[in-house]
This record gives structure tokens, C-alpha cells and sequence, in this order.
């Protein structure tokens, strides 16, 4: 199977639609991890994205009767550009099911190549299972996404190009996976030709399907995946990409959310180019693991898949990125309220640039102080909050609570003696009309809600944190709520944050 991945990678036909992408230093950023990290620019592509490879190598294999026939495909933006740009330059008619989450640049972006846009369910594997329906109905032809040898071979002339682009000694290809097509593609080639070469997968903590089933020895289907980077959230990875990565993938770093930001950032600082957060997991999977192998002078690339981003999003992605680049530390810090205190703690706060502080008098005897803080590293912040405690003060750090830079940061100082059997829990649900009045809507009109914050970031999903007050008695109800809502949801209750400023 090797040999026949070779073989259709050297002869795929992409480049009627498809350029050599360029493979670019990153400077700024080669210079920060200590080695020289190549990101290979597959954002630069007609539809911003790798994805036009595969589709079109796929449909140009097909017959002239299948073709005169008409495509359909699922997918949440990339993939579907790559199938409406592909079926325009074959002359054949794509219909294109996506989910109604799709952020709107891709809806449009399809719709301007001639895909015939459907929009069903929530999900991918929604849109999917429909896309499959109409199939068999109007007698199309599937173009699949990732799982599929023809797709597979055309993700592979990126690994191609990788190799012929730089001939020197390279220590890892750090690619993005999904449902593991451009992965797979990849190695492939690279180990086919150069063996000592690592191929480093990166996944979201929350959508690491792959990394789960290499794990597993077997294809594990995830109950749900992360929202932020929907370029990768699927559920369960392809046969052919499971037994491809099993066979040649090095290993899997996951990375979180505020990585990606960090690394969406990064790539700005060096190129002016703006990721989406799936194209920029290969960098910020590059990152985590030159700090975690403290390895230097050595030549790390880095696919940069794709750019098809909301600008909406980006006020969250600026939020985050401080976050992920270990450029911030938030804390909760208890002063006793009496005068002087505000003034020592200042004191032993130095000339630290605040990045925000709140307080407000809540009680006789204690005050919370809510502050961020710029720092140049995680150690940094570990340091400050150590110093804090030596001054007398006890410190809570919340760098990394997900209640707290989300909800809280923007809530403090709003405890209540009225809030009697508050329950707290945050929500996250898929942007979309109605759906915030769904979640109200569907709650007892006996549960009195005692807290209630909710932020449009401008991307495809939406966070709501709540406070219920639910009597004991009909804590059973709560919970056939929770099951019925639908909605991925998390118990904050116990937080420390939340006990603190509100509970």
C-alpha cells in the first residue's frame, strides 16, 4: 500500500487548481523557541485552505458519466470550497451540506464557486449522515473529506513539495489532523523518502480523536468535540487515516485553546497572515514541543493549513492569545479590609504592569482583589504568587481556570444573601438564532435564575455560566434537564473562584 501512496502522490492531478505553496521562514518566532521553524503556507491556496488538493485529485479520477451526474459532500467550510472550486473547473454540479454552525465566510465562500449550499444540523456527523441521504436520492457521487485514497494522495503533494522545497536536515512536520487525511498523505510520502524525519500530529485537547485511538489500538468515536477549531472537530477519524497514522505517525501533542490563539498571533507578528484556528494548530503544536524537548537549533515545519477566518473571532483569539503566549497571570488575592492594606499590597506588587483590577467591599473583615498581571513566563506568574503569599497575602492563582477567563473576569464582586440553593454551571451550545432562548425557555419557571452572564465572542458557539436556584427536592429535575438540554455543560459549583467572588 506504501508503494501505491507513492506512486498516486508523484502522479495526482491538483496543481490545475492547486499552486506549490511557499515554504517561509518564521523569524520572530524561530528566534523565540530557538530553532528554525518553516511554515509551509498552505493558507495561501485560491480557497485559503490545503483542502482543494484532495477534492480535486478525487473527482478528476472520476468517469465522464459520474462527473455528468453531480458531487455532494459534507463539511464545515475547507473541504467544501475545495469540492465547489474543483467541481467548477471539471464542469459538474456539487451540492455541499454543511452544518448551520458554519461561520458565515465559508457559507459565502462556497456559494461564490458555484457549490449549491444545504445547511442541516448542528454537527458535521449531521451534515454528513444528510449529505449521505441525498446521495442515494439524486444518484451523486460522495466526495469524502479525508477518508478516501484519492484524497489522501492529493493532501500528500504538500509532503512532496515539503521535501523537494528543503533538502536539508529537518527534524519534524508538525501537521493539523482532523479525520487525518492531510496527516496520513503526508507521511506517507516523508517516510517513504526520508524515514528519519518525525511526523508530529497536533490535536485540540478537546477533538483528539486520533491521538485517543492510536492510544486505544483502535478507532475510538469521541461523544462530543470542542467547537473553537472546527476545521478538526470530528468525532471519529477515517479507517484508511486510523491505519496510515498508526503505521507512520512519530507521535500526537494536544494543545489547548489559548496555544492556538497564541500561535494565530505568532504567525501575524511574522507574516501578516491570519490563521484560522485549525491552520495554526501545527504551530502551536511546534511550540509546546520545542519547550517540552528543550530542543535548539533544530529545523521544525509547520503546516499552515488554512485562513478562512471570521473576523468576528478575533476579538477573542487578541483575548486568549496573552493567555497562551504566558504573557498574563490572573489572580484572586485577600487583603484584610482595614486602611494601609491596599497600599502594602501595592508595595509588594512592585512595578508589575496590571492588565486588570477589580474589588469591590463585600464583607468586614476581608477584601478579594481581582488583578492581571503582565508576566514573561509561566514561572513567572509562579514566582509572583509566591511573593504575594510572603507578604501576608493569601493568593488563589487562575491562569488557567477556565470559569474564571471566560465568565468571572468580567462578574466580580456580585455576592448575594438572597442566592439560597444556587446552583453554577456554564454552558457551551452552537451559535445560532434562538438558541439562547432555547436554553431559557426549557428551564422550570420554579427555578429562579440568581446569575446569568453571556458574551457573544463572535464565533460559532456560545458560553453562558448561570446561577439556579434549585430547592434539594427537586435536584432529580435539574438533572433530567441537563440530560434532556442537549447542550455541553459543567458543574462550577465548587469552583474556587466562584466561591469567592459570588458564591
Amino acid at each position: 500500500m506504501l508503494c501505491d501512496y507513492l506512486v498516486q502522490i508523484l502522479t495526482a492531478r491538483v496543481y490545475d487548481v492547486a499552486q506549490e505553496s511557499p515554504l517561509e521562514s518564521a523569524p520572530n518566532l524561530s528566534a523565540r523557541i530557538n530553532n528554525k521553524l518553516l511554515l509551509k503556507r498552505e493558507d495561501m491556496q485560491s480557497v485559503f485552505s490545503f483542502k482543494l488538493r484532495g477534492a480535486y485529485n478525487k473527482m478528476a479520477q472520476l468517469s465522464p458519466d459520474l462527473l455528468a451526474q453531480g458531487v455532494i459532500a459534507a463539511s464545515a467550510g475547507n473541504h467544501a470550497q475545495g469540492v465547489a472550486l474543483a467541481a467548477r473547473q471539471l464542469g459538474t454540479r456539487a451540492i455541499i451540506v454543511m452544518p448551520v454552525t458554519t461561520p458565515h465566510v465559508k457559507v459565502n465562500a462556497v456559494a461564490a464557486r458555484g457549490g449549491e449550499v444545504v445547511l442541516h444540523g448542528d454537527t458535521y456527523d449531521d451534515a454528513c449522515a444528510f449529505a449521505r441521504q441525498l446521495e442515494a436520492e439524486k444518484n451523486l457521487t460522495f466526495i469524502h473529506p479525508f477518508d478516501d485514497p484519492h484524497v489522501i494522495a492529493g493532501q500528500g503533494t504538500i509532503g512532496m513539495e515539503i521535501l523537494r522545497q528543503y533538502q536539508k536536515p529537518i527534524h519534524a512536520i508538525f501537521v493539523a489532523i482532523g479525520g487525518g487525511g492531510l496527516i496520513s498523505g503526508i507521511a506517507a510520502y516523508v517516510k517513504r523518502l526520508r524515514p528519519e524525519i518525525k511526523i508530529i500530529g497536533v490535536e485540540p485537547v478537546d477533538s483528539d480523536a486520533m491521538n485517543q485511538s492510536l492510544k486505544a489500538g483502535k478507532r475510538v468515536r469521541l461523544s462530543q468535540v470542542g467547537l473553537f477549531a472546527d476545521g478538526v472537530a470530528v468525532r471519529e477519524v477515517g479507517e484508511e487515516t486510523f491505519r496510515l497514522c498508526q503505521e507512520y505517525v512519530d507521535e500526537i501533542v494536544l494543545v489547548d485553546t489559548d496555544d492556538v490563539c497564541a500561535a494565530i498571533k505568532d504567525v501575524f507578528e511574522d507574516t501578516r497572515s491570519i490563521l484560522e484556528p485549525a491552520g495554526a494548530l501545527a504551530i502551536a503544536g511546534a511550540k509546546a514541543y520545542a519547550e517540552r524537548e528543550q530542543i535548539s537549533g533544530e529545523t521544525l515545519i509547520a503546516v499552515a493549513c488554512g485562513a478562512n477566518m471570521n473576523f468576528d473571532r478575533l476579538r477573542f483569539v487578541a483575548e486568549r492569545a496573552e493567555f497562551g503566549e504566558r504573557r498574563e497571570a490572573i489572580y484572586a488575592v485577600t487583603i484584610p479590609e482595614q486602611p494601609g492594606s491596599l497600599r502594602k499590597f501595592c508595595d509588594c506588587l512592585g512595578k508589575r504592569n496590571l492588565t486588570e483590577f477589580s474589588y469591590r467591599i463585600a464583607d468586614e473583615q476581608e477584601a478579594h482583589i481581582f488583578i492581571g498581571v503582565q508576566i514573561q513566563n509561566r514561572a513567572d506568574a509562579v514566582k509572583m504568587a509566591a511573593s504575594f503569599e510572603a507578604c501576608g497575602f493569601k493568593t488563589l492563582d487562575l491562569t488557567d481556570d477556565e470559569l474564571t477567563k471566560l465568565h468571572l473576569r468580567h462578574m466580580v464582586g456580585g455576592r448575594s444573601s438572597l442566592a439560597h440553593h444556587e446552583l453554577f454551571y456554564r454552558f457551551e451550545f452552537p451559535e445560532r438564532p434562538g438558541a439562547l432562548m432555547k436554553f431559557v425557555g426549557s428551564m422550570s419557571p420554579n427555578w429562579n435564575i440568581s446569575v446569568f452572564h453571556y458574551r457573544n465572542n463572535g464565533a460559532d458557539y456560545g458560553r453562558i455560566v448561570v446561577g439556579i436556584q434549585v430547592p434539594p427536592d427537586e435536584m432529580k429535575e435539574w438533572q433530567a434537564f441537563l440530560d434532556t438540554l442537549g447542550y455541553q455543560y459543567w458543574d462550577e459549583s465548587q469552583n474556587p473562584a466562584y466561591k469567592l467572588f459570588l458564591g
